[in-house]
């Protein structure tokens, strides 16, 4: 027996039911990104809401703007892409997505993404040269010199919209934390790409073109100009300075680091007086305890802390920080000064990015978000903790144009006159004992 076909008006009636399956899911796909960033938007203040009012953040504002913003997602890549913005909106530092199912778009075209070689500072109003060095200072670029012009916009300007759009994707605690980088990873683009600046030289004007060449050149660096003949250990330095201050720069914090001090505080001997260098401190994690040990007197107590390792330092010290100081960068060089132990200086409070943190995987299960829920050292400020303020110094020590000029490190300098002198009476809790 023949079986019968089925007629040409089922064939279309089925054609056309199938053709409305594709309006259906793509449909259903802004659905999918519409739930994930309503969930983000509900859920993410429950836990990090606590840090709106000290960071300035209007998640109505931002919720207003991203469900509007998520109506125009067309694609997972998009999508990925809107809810990273989103997740900036928490100014948090450390915040991100994390293990995505979905591959981030490669917008490198197989181009590194590298800077002009230039690392620009804000004194006052003004932006000067912190440091050039390669093709930059081949070009004649040097330390010192006033920024008039980026691209052709006035320096703050140029360093301003950076900001925002550094902002825009990814987290930063603080907005003096935005402008650091915007001085340093602001300048960065993808390799080949020319920036020109405008510089002045006492009187002189010149103009400067770079084409941006190498590899990550916008990463900041600590010290501009460390002291003579420094040796290294990981990725710390350690020597004496001209005037004979013991200086230490650390530039993260490994796990071993106290063993690092130790070998550190045998080579540099006695001094009077030690500069504890940590402007530009990535982080990491250690023992803070054991860290804050090598700086008690050996078989003494100061408060919490207990002497450790060999070769603790007892003589008065001056901690430098700066805005590039992060996350357990700032715990260790905090707890000197909020403990008592250390006089701090520098040009800005630390970056404001340190905190204990969480994760929240969307309803999508495309990513989860990666954030900050409590800050770390909740005792500092006053009972405000580091997380979106920063550690402020005892005193702020702004970089002197002259200096860099010359070839000095104003806070380097600053320190080793603040030793020299002694350090303010009565602000300091920790008094060496005389001849020890």
């Amino acid at each position: 027996m023949r079986t019968k076909l089925p007629g040409f008006g089922f064939i279309m009636a089925a054609v056309t039911w199938l053709s409305c399956l594709v309006p259906l899911a793509a449909e259903n796909k802004s659905d999918v990104y519409a739930k994930d960033v309503d969930f983000m938007l509900a859920e993410l203040p429950k836990k990090a809401g606590h840090f709106f009012q000290t960071k300035h953040i209007d998640w109505k504002k931002v919720s207003a703007e991203f469900k509007a913003a998520v109506k125009k997602v067309k694609s997972d890549e998009d999508h990925l892409k809107l809810c990273n913005r989103l997740v900036a909106r928490l100014k948090d530092g450390h915040a991100g997505l994390v293990d995505p199912t979905v591959k981030y778009p490669d917008e490198s075209k197989g181009r590194r993404f590298t800077g002009p070689r230039v690392h620009l500072v804000i004194i006052g109003e003004k932006v000067y040269v912190r440091t050039a060095f390669g093709d930059a200072e081949a070009a004649g670029v040097k330390a010192g010199m006033e920024v008039v012009k980026i691209d052709g916009k006035p320096a703050m300007e140029y360093l301003k919209a950076a900001s925002d759009r550094l902002c825009d994707e990814r987290g930063y605690g603080t907005d003096h934390a935005a402008m650091y980088y915007a001085c340093h990873t602001g300048l960065a683009d993808w390799e080949g790409e020319e920036i020109e600046f405008q510089l002045l030289d006492g009187k002189k004007r010149e103009t400067v073109k770079i084409v941006r060449r190498g590899g990550p050149n916008f990463v900041p660096i600590g010290p501009v100009f460390p002291p003579k003949n420094v040796k290294t250990i990981g990725r710390q330095m350690y020597g004496k300075t001209e005037g004979g201050m013991a200086y230490i720069q650390l530039r993260d914090v490994p796990g071993e680091l106290p063993e690092q001090l130790d070998v550190m505080l045998k080579e540099i001997g006695d001094a009077p007086g030690l500069i504890l260098d940590c402007r530009a401190n990535g982080g990491g994690g250690c023992d803070h305890d054991a860290v804050f040990g090598r700086f008690v007197p050996g078989g003494e107590k100061w408060r919490q802390y207990q002497s450790a390792g060999p070769n603790p330092y007892a003589g008065p010290m001056v901690v430098i920080v700066d805005a590039g100081v992060r996350s357990a960068g700032e715990t260790v060089a905090g707890q000197f000064k909020e403990d008592g132990r250390a006089w701090m200086i520098g040009d800005t409070p630390t970056a404001g990015m340190s905190s204990s943190k969480d994760r929240l995987e969307v309803p999508s299960g495309m990513f989860k978000v990666y954030y900050a829920v409590a800050s770390n050292k909740g005792r500092f400020n006053g009972g405000k903790g580091i997380e979106g303020i920063g550690v402020p110094p005892n005193e702020v020590t702004p970089y002197d144009p002259e200096d860099l000029r010359k070839g000095i490190d104003t806070q380097i300098r600053k320190a080793e006159e603040i030793l020299k002198r002694g350090l303010p009476a009565g602000k300091v809790a920790y008094q060496p004992k005389k001849g020890g």
